[in-house]
């Protein structure tokens, strides 16, 4: 009887010491993390509620290249597990903390692109109520087709779709409160504006309102071939006689040809809204090879007229031979009327100087005609050239800063 009394007091003792020692949070997280629940909280619609009670977005990188946008997301989460919660009467603890590789956490995703989720700190805050708390850090590239037409003053608003099961199918339903801006600017790229934006009540995006810094590619782009086009302009005022000039226009298409080639790699990609910043040098590049070869035209003028681009016009050579046979024609029969007249030697040598000299004059009369019509034409055509130029140059810009290409950033989900 003694033997009895004394082992049902040490049973006694020995719970009260387990409750004792169970009091504690320590003990507490111990017996949950025990039960091992790694499988997610089955419900009886079999879907998940996860509250995201904040987002705060980073854009880390816009690759032109591939059109994509590397953004960095970090998620504050929550869920009820009702296994995990406990009796706050038998243990006085509104929460306690719990590792994070010993409680099943849900996944977060991105849906338009390729995510990776790292989990913000090795633990996690569990509520007496079965309510979960969690950080997360959510890497995401998002396949965004961004907008390029206006570089480089481009400007769009790409989405970042968060991936959720609808609500008749089992999986996690996401419901996201508030989306902040983390760090507005990197690289050449700023974002403006975060919203939180929803297509259907699974549907929860991000609209990420993204300019590019004009700065560096005006510089880099624009600038050079305005300065290389206002040379060109102003090789204008260069003569037309000598070549100073025609070789100066070859050597300013050489260099914008070789600056594209260098620019191949740093223009943006190809997408459904091309860059027009292409065209745009295209065009200066046709601007220039025209300017270049009116000049060798004018040059041409100015030495032998428009005679020599006449098509039913006669050969020069012809010309010439047959200008010399009148001549020598003329002057035989002025010789003959001389010897007629029994005129001297003097005289007869005084006729041929004067000829000639009419000759000479004649040559110099047509030449500056020809000089007079190659300036005229120069002066006519630089104009228009500036005209033109400047026109265009106005236009572009225009184009640039102020059209629209619109692109369907939701394919993904239709």
């Amino acid at each position: 009887m003694e033997s009895a009394i004394f082992l049902l007091s040490l049973l006694i003792f020995g719970c009260s010491q387990a409750e004792i020692k169970c009091t504690t949070r320590r003990c507490l997280a111990q017996m949950l993390i025990r039960n091992q629940y790694l499988s997610s909280p089955q419900s009886e619609n079999c879907t998940l509620l996860v509250e995201v009670p904040l987002i705060e977005y980073e854009t880390l990188s816009v690759d032109m290249k591939e059109l994509h946008l590397m953004s960095r997301l970090q998620v504050t989460i929550a869920w009820v597990d009702p296994e995990l919660a406990w009796n706050t009467s038998v243990y006085p603890f509104d929460k306690l903390i719990l590792p994070v590789d010993k409680v099943w956490t849900p996944y977060i995703s991105i849906e338009n692109g390729q995510s990776s989720m790292e989990h913000d700190s090795p633990d996690l805050v569990v509520y007496s109520n079965g309510t979960v708390g969690h950080n997360v850090v959510i890497i995401a590239e998002v396949n965004c087709g961004i907008n390029l037409f206006n570089y480089p003053f481009a400007f769009d608003v790409c989405p970042v779709g968060l991936k959720s099961t609808a609500p008749d199918e089992c999986g996690i339903s996401i419901k996201v409160d508030q989306v902040k801006l983390a760090e507005s600017s990197h690289g050449d790229w700023q974002t403006e504006e975060v919203k939180l934006g929803k297509k259907r009540e699974d549907r929860n995006f991000i609209d990420v309102s993204l300019r590019i810094r004009y700065t560096n590619p005006f510089i880099t782009l624009l600038l050079p071939t305005i300065l290389i086009m206002v040379a060109d302009i102003v090789s204008g005022a260069l003569p037309l006689q000598g070549g100073e000039r025609n070789s100066f226009k070859v050597t300013l298409v050489l260099s914008f040809t070789m600056f594209l080639n260098i620019l191949t790699t740093v223009l943006p990609g190809d997408s459904k809204c091309s860059p027009v910043i292409r065209i745009h040098f295209c065009v200066c590049q046709v601007l220039m090879v025209i300017s270049m070869l009116v000049s060798m035209f004018l040059t041409r003028v100015s030495q032998d007229g428009l005679a020599f681009f006449t098509c039913f016009s006669k050969n020069p050579a012809s010309q010439n031979a047959e200008d010399n046979k009148e001549n020598e024609d003329a002057e035989n029969k002025g010789v003959i009327s001389v010897v007629q007249q029994g005129l001297s030697e003097d005289s007869k040598m005084l006729r041929k100087i004067v000829r000639f000299m009419e000759a000479v004059d004649t040559k110099q009369t047509e030449r500056e005609s020809h000089q007079k019509l190659a300036d005229k034409l120069d002066r006519i055509f630089f104009w228009l050239y500036l005209i033109c130029s400047s026109g265009y140059v106005v236009a572009m810009t225009y184009v640039m800063v102020q059209y629209t290409c619109n692109i369907d950033h939701f394919q993904f989900w239709n």
